[in-house]
This record gives C-alpha cells, sequence and structure tokens, in this order.
C-alpha cells in the first residue's frame, strides 16, 4: 500500500506503525486488539498488569502473570490475525518470569526498555517472539548489539530509538533533555550501527522512530527522514478503545502546552507528564506499597510510584502522576482507533 513497509522477521503490519505500551493500565487488550485489528502493530504493557485482581496487594507478582497472559488471549480474541506484543521493562523486578509468561503465550514480539535489555534473547531465541529493544542513542544500541552477539549468537530483530520528545520516563538525563540530538539523527546514527549485524546474520533489523510522533503528517516525515517504522502512544490514549478511565483521557483533552512538563519519577529517572499538584508538591504518604522497580527509592520516595500510576487508569487524576508525550495538548475530542489509522492512510499516500 505504502512506499514503505515495516518488516520484523515475518511479521508484516499493513501500517507502519506501532502502538507504543502504556503502564499501568492505559494500553491492554483493548486498545492493543483493535490496533491490531486495523493493521497496526498493538503493544500490552506489562506494568503492573494485574492491578484489578482481588489479591493484587497481596500477590502481585501471581496477579500480573496470570493477567499478562490473560490480557494476551483477549487481545487475540479481538484480532486474530493481528500482531500483538507487550512492552516489559527491564527495571521491573521479576522481568525473567513476565518475559518467559509473554513467550509461552505465544507473543508476536517483545519490546523492552526502561534499562538495557541484555539478556532478552535468553528466553526468545528459540521461539517465534521477535525480540526489540529499546534506545534512546547509538551508544546503547551498540552495547545491545555487541551484548546479544556475543552471548547469545543473535542480533535486534528491530529497534526503537525513543526521542525527548517522548512521555513517561525518558532514556535522557534531565540536564541532556535540553540539549538532546534530533530525533532523525539518532535514527541514523542508529542505523549505521545495526549494518554490521544485519549483515553478519543476514536479517532486516528496522530502525523505529518513537516520541512526539502525533498524527499522520509526523508518521509520512519520519519515514521520509529514514525511519523504517513509527512507534505512537499518545495519539491513542483519548480513543474509545484505550483501556484507560474516561478521567484520565479527559486530563488529555484538557492539558494544554503549558501544563506538560518534565517530572522526576520515584526511580531517578525524569519522565513527561501533565503536572499536577500531587506530583509538583507531593504532600501524600510517601510509602512504598508494591516494591516493583529495581533501584526505587523505596524508603525515601515522594509517592509511590505504581499507586499514583494506578490512581491515574482508574480516574483519580488529582491523585495520580498522568504520563504522556510532549503532544498531548493537541488532544480535542474522543476519536475511534479506526479514526486515526484513516488519517494517517490518508498521510502515507499523499506523501
Amino acid at each position: 500500500m505504502f512506499n514503505k513497509q515495516l518488516i520484523i522477521g515475518n511479521l508484516k503490519p499493513t501500517f507502519p506503525v506501532i502502538q507504543g505500551g502504556m503502564g499501568v493500565g492505559i494500553s491492554l487488550s483493548s486498545l492493543a486488539g483493535h490496533v491490531a485489528k486495523c493493521g497496526g502493530i498493538g503493544i500490552i504493557s506489562g506494568a503492573q498488569i494485574g492491578y484489578r485482581d482481588k489479591d493484587f496487594i497481596k500477590d502481585p507478582l501471581r496477579a500480573n502473570l496470570v493477567a499478562l497472559k490473560q490480557e494476551i488471549k483477549q487481545a487475540r480474541e479481538i484480532a486474530s490475525n493481528g500482531i500483538i506484543g507487550v512492552n516489559l521493562m527491564v527495571a521491573m523486578k521479576h522481568y525473567a518470569e513476565y518475559v518467559k509468561a509473554a513467550v509461552e503465550a505465544k507473543i508476536d514480539l517483545i519490546i523492552s526498555g526502561a534499562g538495557l535489555p541484555l539478556d532478552l534473547p535468553k528466553y526468545t531465541k528459540d521461539s517465534d517472539t521477535k525480540a526489540v529493544p529499546i534506545v534512546s542513542s547509538a551508544k546503547a544500541a551498540t552495547i545491545i548489539c555487541k551484548q546479544w552477539d556475543r552471548k547469545y549468537n543473535f542480533a535486534p530483530d528491530a529497534i526503537i530509538v525513543e526521542g525527548p520528545l517522548a512521555g513517561g520516563h525518558l532514556g535522557f538525563s534531565a540536564a541532556h533533555l535540553e540539549n538532546s540530538p534530533l530525533l532523525e539523527d539518532i535514527i541514523l546514527e542508529v542505523k549505521e550501527v545495526v549494518k554490521e549485524y544485519s549483515e553478519k546474520y543476514n536479517k532486516s533489523i528496522p530502525v523505529i522512530a518513537a516520541g512526539g510522533i502525533y498524527n499522520g503528517e509526523d508518521v509520512a516525515k519520519m519515514l521520509e527522514k529514514g525511519a523504517d517504522g513509527v512507534q505512537m502512544a499518545t495519539r491513542f490514549v483519548t480513543t474509545h478503545e484505550c483501556d484507560a478511565s474516561l478521567a484520565f483521557k479527559e486530563a488529555y483533552i484538557n492539558s494544554t502546552e503549558e501544563t506538560i512538563g518534565i517530572v522526576k519519577s520515584p526511580v531517578g529517572m525524569p519522565g513527561r507528564a501533565i503536572l499536577n499538584t500531587y506530583i509538583t508538591s507531593p504532600q501524600g504518604n510517601k510509602a512504598c506499597f508494591f516494591d516493583c522497580l529495581h533501584k526505587c527509592g523505596v524508603t525515601d520516595i515522594p509517592y509511590c510510584i505504581s499507586k499514583a500510576l494506578i490512581n491515574a487508569v482508574t480516574g483519580d487524576v488529582d491523585n495520580a502522576l498522568l504520563f504522556c508525550g510532549s503532544n498531548a495538548y493537541k488532544a480535542t475530542k474522543l476519536e475511534y482507533v479506526e479514526d486515526i489509522f484513516n488519517e494517517i492512510e490518508s498521510a502515507l499516500v499523499i506523501a
């Protein structure tokens, strides 16, 4: 249909678009399934995915593993012939268990960031599941490719390059964000890195742009600049099919460019979110409820990030961390996933 088709091994979506994984609970089976049904690649976020389980607080690992497999099954029911993946953060405790559960569920691809997924091929290499790391620099791509090559005789099936305009946790220091390179420049640098491994393993390694891509025009621009595909997340939040509460979606629609900013997460990383007093002047319980992430402050945190994100997805937006991309303020209404793909199709056909 278009000049450039995204091909990740045997996975060939109609559109060169991956829907970004958004936790906690923002992108589950409904959003991922409908994106896949429309011809994109739908992504379920594994972050605290079992938060609705009645025994979640007592046994979060069990609840999360059960929910992960259930959400994959439900997404498949929505899009029986679609491409479904999961986003699993390296920073999560029990990361290996989540990866193994996703592979057992025969997920099409696993996307991993929030750290370097140096051992991801250990669990995916002998399966049909594709391994896709997220990086923010050519240096990170080099480290991953070298490690996977040396230790597992394996190369990434694709690489997502997340730029400084993305939502949620960012792979840049706060200082670096102000003088960060353009996403298209990082894309070209990463493409140079993967050439060696693409040739060695006789496989295409598409490089996918992420961060600040909101509409069809943005998609066409990134493809023109050299990306093999794009990852979009923020745009899909304000869809009817998104798994988040209506209040969360309305927070995007009511946001302005001025109310979106960089916050310091309890895990010590900068992140982009809608600013509210809960985050900018935290007064609540500083206890860690879940001990779910490596490097979380636990005893010295402004708020529990899992609790804040669960508040967000369930609609308690005044006591929540409202992660979003830089263009969230552009949302003016609820729309359907199909509407977004129709817009993208029009832009790509014209381009």
